[in-house]
């Protein structure tokens, strides 16, 4: 991930954009800015995400040269599970990887009794299908409340935000657009 900061500084400066008017379109600090691009700051996804909209550049354009191998196959041992900066559930990648996918299929797990997430708003749409326990979800200030078998599916651009109301784990199966890992 080494030519990230590499990239991230050579769009930038192609762009005519000074670290202050990244900084502005992002929301991100210049001092975070400049130790990004200098590589001695580590960069949350959904940062890169904001850096790429704003440099108007697809987040995959940051992975290409990861991306060479095809690998359409993800054994459940492989996943690994992480957090996304702001957001309070885990999540586990499904997705295969190659050129060109348009879905973000995660494994989303809500711990028992997890708090509102952060509301969020963005571009691309949201599945989400209860494979264990329930969930309540937020829409556009409309509650939503889904059980084990249950589905929602929005546009992403509507506020939003979710919640694990039980006294259990809450486990969900996540589809998004456009892809932003």
């Amino acid at each position: 991930m080494d030519d990230i900061n590499k990239k991230i500084k050579n769009i930038r400066q192609q762009k005519g954009l000074t670290l202050k008017d990244l900084s502005e379109k992002t929301g991100l600090s210049i001092s975070f800015l400049s130790q990004v691009e200098r590589g001695t700051s580590s960069l949350a996804v959904t940062s890169l995400k904001k850096i790429s909209d704003a440099l108007e550049v697809n987040i995959a354009y940051f992975f290409e040269n990861y991306q060479s191998n095809h690998n359409y196959v993800v054994k459940s041992g492989n996943r690994s599970e992480f957090n996304i900066e702001g957001s309070k559930p885990t999540y586990a990648r499904l997705n295969g990887e190659f050129t060109g996918r348009s879905l973000e299929p995660m494994l989303v797990k809500m711990a028992p009794k997890q708090e509102r997430s952060q509301i969020l708003r963005h571009p691309g749409e949201e599945f989400y299908y209860v494979l264990k326990g329930a969930a309540l979800f937020y829409v556009n200030d409309k509650e939503y409340f889904i059980r084990e078998g249950d589905t929602i599916h929005f546009p992403s651009n509507e506020p939003h935000c979710s919640e694990n109301p039980l006294d259990e784990e809450t486990i969900l199966l996540s589809i998004l657009t456009p892809v932003i890992f």
